[in-house]
């Protein structure tokens, strides 16, 4: 079986978040279970494309409206990430070097669809499936059903991932003649309350819709941003799986990233001396615990309420605790921690940005990992947390509430809260301290949670049986 993926985002090649993290390592696996997996991102003007080499494999050119826009398809020489992948180059709309946050994002990422599209349509065989993750793909299941110019690929199964409805790409009518001609009557496909939504177009079109977790699909029915009622009517064809995480990129006894390696066998000490490195390079105390929060300083995560969580705990529990941040977003949320740290609260500091070295170390040298998300689709960094012996933190919502069990039930490896307050973080804060210093608790905790396969093994099968189902 041939699957295409389809993504503005593939680790390493280009990511922001676990978007990325999923299309980079869930097509390996696929690969592994005797498939052949096929990644195509654009080529943005990053890291990795400058220290590759890629053979040209196709050249076009294609309308985007009333403009004429030149593509090359560039081919990774030494299919180094266990896959072939593809970038879909367009001077002049995607060789930016960022992935998004550009005043023409919906011409980058429509521009991108057709070129994929007008790809496909010259191969002389048609792969078995397209995967299509996310709104900047969500065009592509409604193409390949209503375009003129892509008949020949309407028999191909398509199925969309959400990662997170919250994202949905919606533009105006005033730029319907930026999409290639279809069947005009087919508009209402496109349509989701007044405007052209790529996510909801995608849902209505797709033969098959998933969800990263069994429990975001549960609460997409009722907080889907406005399509609740679409995914309700389409419940038949959606099914929720658990990502995975790449447990060759993600290992304490491998990781290179790490200044001492560990295996289930050493994690006590090898997390100390992760953790010692880490709290020197921040002026921190490895003697205390040391809660850290990895990701986006965004609403969706919680990050507004980390400056005054860290200011209250620290207040409250003075010289008892450890904070750390790594993570880049919404400008107000850097300035109130920065403003936090300037303040003098010893026992705080943070990274602005994203360091993905960094990030490794942390994951290995923290007590416990903060996720106090409003929403969270599935989650990779308490994978992460609990692949490399670290607690994570959660609010139950999603999939956190799939994948961590309070520490206080049967088989615990984590600690839950349900609300997404600063009151509720700071009592699970009070929880974490004491844990920690149960230290017999805390082992057995560490290696609970280490040893749960959270492998893509099992999440790739269930893919692989989700396409088999559209034959």
């Amino acid at each position: 079986m041939e699957i295409l993926h389809i993504s503005a985002e593939c680790y390493p090649v280009a990511k922001v978040g676990g978007l990325g993290d999923v299309v980079g390592a869930l097509p390996k696996y696929q690969q592994q279970l005797g498939s052949i997996a096929k990644v195509v991102v654009p080529a943005y003007r990053n890291k990795y494309y400058d220290t590759h080499e890629f053979d040209v494999v196709h050249q076009a050119g294609m309308w985007l409206g009333h403009d004429w826009y030149h593509f090359n398809v560039l081919k990774e020489r030494h299919n180094e990430l266990g896959f072939d992948l593809y970038l879909i180059d367009i001077p002049g709309l995607l060789d930016t070097p960022a992935v998004y946050g550009y005043a023409n994002d919906t011409e980058r990422f429509l521009a991108f669809q057709i070129a994929v599209l007008d790809w496909i349509n010259e191969w002389a065989h048609q792969p078995d499936v397209i995967h299509c993750h996310d709104h900047h793909t969500g065009l592509v299941p409604f193409l390949i059903n209503y375009g003129y110019k892509y008949a020949r690929l309407k028999d191909i199964p398509s199925v969309l991932t959400i990662h997170n409805a919250q994202y949905q790409g919606q533009f105006g009518w005033d730029k319907l003649y930026l999409i290639p001609s279809f069947d005009l009557w087919k508009s209402g496909q496109l349509d989701w309350n007044g405007a052209i939504n790529p996510l909801a177009a995608a849902i209505k079109c797709a033969w098959r819709v998933t969800t990263v977790s069994p429990g975001y699909l549960e609460e997409l029915y009722s907080n889907a941003n406005g399509l609740e009622s679409l995914i309700s009517q389409e419940r038949a064809k959606t099914v929720g799986i658990l990502n995975g995480i790449d447990t060759e990129v993600w290992n304490p006894d491998t990781d290179t990233m790490l200044s001492a390696n560990y295996d289930i066998d050493t994690v006590d000490n090898g997390k100390q001396q992760n953790k010692a490195q880490l709290c020197e390079r921040f002026g921190l105390d490895s003697t205390l615990p040391l809660v850290s929060f990895i990701g986006r300083l965004v609403g969706d995560k919680g990050a507004d309420l980390l400056p005054d969580i860290i200011a209250r705990s620290l207040h409250e529990l003075p010289g008892e605790v450890n904070f750390l941040v790594l993570g880049s977003g919404e400008p107000h949320v850097e300035w109130a921690l920065q403003q936090t740290r300037n303040a003098g609260s010893y026992g705080f500091n943070l990274h602005i940005g994203y360091n993905e070295a960094l990030s490794h170390l942390i994951y290995a040298g923290s007590d416990f990992l903060l996720m106090p998300s409003r929403v969270e689709p599935c989650g990779l960094n308490q994978l992460y947390a609990l692949r490399y012996g670290t607690v994570p933190m959660v609010r139950s919502t999603g999939g956190l509430k799939d994948t961590v069990i309070d520490f206080g039930d049967q088989n615990g490896v984590g600690i839950r809260f349900n609300q997404a307050g600063v009151w509720d973080v700071c009592y699970s804060v009070k929880r974490a301290i004491e844990l920690y210093h149960d230290t017999t608790h805390l082992h057995e905790v560490r290696l609970r949670g280490m040893r749960i396969d959270h492998s893509w093994s099992s999440s790739a099968l269930r893919y692989l049986e989700v396409y088999k189902s559209l034959k």
